[in-house]
């Protein structure tokens, strides 16, 4: 809903809230906005001609999360694809976060995300519970200790099958997509391997992101000719014929953060997080003609 504050609406978010009839949740599940800016509290003053936007909530909201370890000051999540790590435009009723924040009774604003993933990737996000574990996972990643295991079906084996991508992502000319070698592009690198193919020519590949770039995999994996099945936005194909006449129609991205390794607060190596193939993926990938042991190839080989 769009509202344009009138005169008689009156003087606050809530008051102008209350007269177009919007939910009285909508401003703490952070589904009201101010212009651009997310409202924080209903008593913020408003004046004629401001423009009020309140999303309506999403389906699955308040669903319960899936929590892989718990230990001391770290948690991690299994996040469905389809669902936002933080708050996006529409709210924070339907993140991860508040989710996560739930499921262990504290205030979302206690748990700080230490990475996060695209809406429609799935996989383990690491959540610190204090900021001294934030501090420590933020010097893990610049010491090169916080580790990430992606597995992804891409539409064919790169060439090479194993190796570094190490094309700079910048901005495209959609600013909401990244592109290598693209504006104001910063370096980064990722490391690949083709661990198995399927019969109708996709690939399963083992990644892990030395850098953390926006949608680095993706723009990485599109660079490469072996864009990611499900994943329209860098040209993957969303709707695949197979030569028995079977329509396949992947529902998401077919990318899957499958284990992190990150410090604890015992040391190096301290906490393991370790999440399942998807059913959606799992399903995808049979249907290819994919072998079973795809998977665990992926997630255990050494890369280069």
């Amino acid at each position: 809903m769009r509202w344009v504050v009138r005169p008689g609406d009156g003087g606050t978010v809530r008051e102008v809230m209350a007269r177009a009839g919007s939910d009285d949740h909508a401003v703490g599940e952070g589904r009201v906005f101010l212009g651009p800016r997310r409202v924080r509290t209903g008593d913020e003053r408003v004046r004629v001609g401001d423009v009020l936007t309140m999303a309506p909530p999403l389906p699955g909201e308040g669903a319960p999360a899936r929590l892989l370890v718990h230990a001391g000051d770290l948690v991690a999540a299994d996040k469905p694809a389809g669902i936002p790590t933080i708050a996006d435009h529409a709210g924070a009723a339907h993140a991860l976060v508040t989710a996560v924040a739930r499921a262990l009774g504290i205030d979302a604003s206690r748990i700080h995300p230490t990475s996060r993933l695209d809406r429609d990737v799935s996989g383990v996000v690491i959540f610190a519970l204090s900021r001294a574990a934030a501090e420590r996972l933020v010097r893990a990643r610049a010491a090169g200790t916080y580790e990430r295991r992606y597995a992804a079906i891409a539409t064919r084996a790169p060439v090479p099958e194993a190796g570094e991508w190490n094309a700079p992502i910048g901005r495209g000319r959609n600013p909401r997509l990244r592109e290598a070698r693209g504006r104001d592009a910063i370096a980064a690198t990722t490391r690949y391997r083709a661990t198995a193919r399927a019969p109708a020519g996709a690939a399963m590949l083992a990644v892990a992101p030395i850098t953390g770039r926006t949608h680095q995999i993706r723009v990485h994996a599109a660079d490469a000719g072996a864009p990611l099945l499900g994943d329209r936005s860098y040209g993957g194909p969303t709707r695949l014929t197979l030569p028995s006449g079977r329509v396949l129609q992947p529902g998401r991205i077919a990318l899957h953060c499958a284990r992190v390794v990150v410090p604890g607060a015992q040391g190096e190596g301290d906490f393991v997080a370790l999440s399942a193939q998807p059913p959606e993926l799992s399903t995808l990938w049979s249907a290819l003609g994919g072998g079973a042991d795809a998977w665990e190839g992926a997630v255990s080989c050494a890369l280069p």
